[in-house]
């Protein structure tokens, strides 16, 4: 490959949270002391262990060598980017007057929120369910119903009549829409996308759709943006994007919303202004033109195969070697989304037992029953393969 995805970058003390929080952070059941000889490999929260795409970096130092950074307006460059990305990645055509920035794609939903709902409101969402929306739902005051996925012959599945009976019992005119998946993995195909939108249209339902992940797709997987669904998505959906998961850009901030309908365009758009701190900020810009340009699309392809690579792997170690784990193999995203029940009850253990026991040998991994998973545990696998083998080897010897 033309790119590093083998070499393990020194996070330590670079303000990286998959590393450096750990240490003293409590994280539900105890603080973690790890035995000796195990170093930590950060398989928690949603960011890369790989380098970041030399293109990123390249124009971000580029840009910081100027010796101002004063008030600016956002390039044409940025735009066109933007406009480019979406149109040969996920075949949809946008002008410029369609997308706004978010801080944040949390922050876009707590706008697009305040917008279509009322404090107190009941919001649909799927579940398993991203910890972000509980909380930013929780937070400003709305009220969650979760229809929950079938998990049906190893594949996560939408009950669209679960869906249409919470939507009525609970009046319900707003709906969030994970695509692809998170923390599941599923890449919603475009049958099934038809299906969810004709629920919504039959109720007038509003729907938010974050497609933070629409980059990371697997083994040859396809995302189909909601907006392209039908004309009631056109002017319904509010769709959110970031190249923060693609290209691990989280600690430069920079989402970006995509909307087509133009009504909802101006009172979102006027709901982000009245913090006055939604605002685009000059590296980030920069680092967004970086990666969506010639070579950090490169970049993009390379990390697909090695993450599906990576999924791949470790999907057939599991099924192979750990009695009792169980795992639906992901189409998108880097996170596993494995069940333990199996080997909690056969071996009288609980979750904490054994997720205590990977932080032990230094596999840091996460709680998955706050994402509403009774018996899961949520595993990030972008990192260098050879981190992933050494991984799941100590979890085959030490923890399960």
């Amino acid at each position: 490959m033309r790119f590093d995805f083998i070499s393990v970058p020194d996070r330590y003390g670079n303000d990286a949270l998959a590393v450096d929080a750990p240490t003293d952070y409590d994280f539900g059941f105890g603080a973690v002391k790890r035995e000796p000889g195990y170093d930590v490999i950060p398989m928690w929260v949603a960011d890369m262990n790989f380098k970041t795409a030399p293109a990123i970096r390249k124009a971000v130092v580029e840009r910081a060598a100027h010796p101002s950074f004063g008030y600016f307006q956002p390039r044409a460059e940025y735009f066109d980017a933007i406009i480019r990305w979406q149109k040969d990645h996920n075949g949809l055509a946008i002008s410029r007057e369609n997308i706004g920035y978010e801080n944040g794609v949390l922050g876009g939903v707590a706008s697009a929120c305040s917008v279509l709902a009322s404090k107190g409101d009941s919001i649909l969402l799927h579940s398993p369910t991203y910890v972000g929306f509980t909380g930013v739902l929780t937070n400003n005051g709305y009220h969650i119903v979760h229809s929950p996925l079938i998990n049906e012959n190893g594949t996560w599945r939408m009950d669209y009549e679960d869906m249409e009976r919470k939507i009525v019992d609970n009046h319900i005119k707003l709906a969030i829409l994970c695509s692809p998946h998170n923390p599941s993995g599923r890449v919603w195909s475009r049958e099934e996308l038809e299906k969810a939108m004709e629920v919504y249209e039959r109720h007038g339902v509003y729907v938010i759709s974050d497609e933070i992940w629409s980059d990371i797709l697997l083994n040859g997987h396809q995302h189909i943006p909601t907006l392209s669904i039908s004309e009631y998505a056109r002017n319904h959906v509010v769709a959110l994007y970031a190249p923060s998961k693609t290209f691990s850009l989280a600690g430069l901030i920079g989402s970006y919303h995509v909307i087509l309908n133009d009504w909802l365009k101006t009172r979102i758009g006027k709901e982000e202004s009245l913090s006055h701190y939604n605002s685009l900020n000059v590296l980030s810009m920069h680092a967004l033109i970086g990666a969506y340009s010639d070579e950090g699309r490169q970049w993009h392809e390379e990390l697909k195969e090695v993450l599906s690579d990576n999924i791949n792997w470790a999907c057939d170690f599991i099924e192979r070697e750990l009695d009792g784990v169980r795992v639906n193999r992901p189409e998108g995203t880097y996170m596993l989304f494995i069940d333990i029940e199996e080997y909690c009850r056969n071996q009288a253990q609980s979750v904490e037992e054994v997720l205590h026991r990977g932080w032990k040998y230094g596999v840091y991994w996460q709680d998955g029953r706050p994402f509403h998973g009774e018996y899961n545990i949520r595993m990030n696998l972008a990192l260098p393969k050879s981190r992933v083998i050494e991984a799941f080897e100590r979890l085959k010897k030490e923890v399960f």
